[in-house]
């Protein structure tokens, strides 16, 4: 069967493959239309698949809040290089999924996955799409999501979207408490571990003190001493730890647990871009080597 450019334009439209590659789809499939849209999916599936074992540590983070402010959610996209984040279609994705996850109120990742977009497919299948048109893998990594009675913040940093935090309070806090604690969360480091001191795992603690009762200048001293001077070593350390006890972001004289009077906070959840995925490093003649054996 033959085809004429016409045919390679409108496999174009309705699939957004390369010219060459529509034509070369025709070709394959004797310029039967459906089947030459099926070859592409399975070109472009295959291409995914390849990438499949690539490092994603770079991308977006998104948050999306419900119009009462009442909810929340954020979400970590990754892909290869910081370059992808830059691609309108990748900050779409993000900001899709972002939606999608507070719409279906989704705590874990496998749910995210499984969870459907606007287009019909699925939150997976999407980013498979997106791995194979834009060449680096893309991966959909976290999720939190937060609801409450009372007022949530969320706030994902400008330079980047490589720092974001949603945060529930409750107990008379207003709009401008929880924008500003969700900032401070981003802001301060180290960053908050829990909320309050009682939050601390006893065993934390004990091998705080542990270390802080081996140090040299406490050698000689009098055990009453040494366990004085060790609590006192151990509460300053934990509490630069614990939300409510961190000097306030935009006022270094109070802890945030002034700033909020009587407000309480319930959770929060912060991610930092690419936490906890480590890098592939490569120079770039490893590189080039590495693309002549494919």
């Amino acid at each position: 069967m033959s085809f004429t450019a016409q045919d390679v334009a409108k496999l174009r439209e309705m699939t957004g493959a390369g010219m060459m590659d529509c034509k070369k789809a025709l070709q394959q499939t004797e310029g039967n239309l459906e089947e030459a849209i099926n070859f592409l999916r399975q070109k472009g599936i295959a291409s995914a698949a390849k990438k499949a074992g690539n490092i994603a540590a770079e991308g977006l983070l998104g948050s999306a809040i419900s119009a009462d402010r009442k909810s929340a959610a954020i979400v970590e996209i990754n892909s290869q290089t910081d370059f992808v984040a830059k691609n309108e279609q990748f900050q779409q994705f993000v900001k899709d999924v972002a939606n999608t996850a507070l719409t279906n109120k989704t705590t874990t990742i496998e749910a995210l996955k499984k969870a459907k977009l606007a287009s019909g497919k699925t939150v997976e299948e999407t980013a498979l799409e997106l791995t194979a048109t834009i060449g680096e893998k893309v991966d959909v990594r976290r999720v939190g999501y937060l609801e409450t009675s009372g007022t949530i913040g969320n706030y994902v940093h400008p330079v980047g979207s490589k720092i974001g935090v949603i945060v529930a309070l409750n107990n008379g806090a207003n709009e401008s408490h929880a924008a500003d604690l969700a900032m401070h969360i981003a802001a301060i480091n180290p960053a908050p571990e829990y909320i309050n001191k009682t939050e601390i795992p006893a065993e934390i603690i004990a091998k705080e003190k542990e270390i802080e009762s081996k140090k040299d200048d406490l050698a000689g001293k009098p055990p009453e001493i040494i366990d004085k001077i060790v609590g006192g070593r151990v509460d300053k350390l934990l509490a630069t730890k614990v939300l409510l006890e961190q000097a306030f972001i935009k006022d270094q004289n109070q802890k945030v647990s002034a700033y909020l009077g009587t407000a309480v906070v319930e959770a929060f959840i912060r991610l930092n871009l690419g936490e906890g995925i480590e890098k592939k490093q490569e120079d770039y003649a490893a590189e080039v080597a590495a693309a002549m054996k494919v």
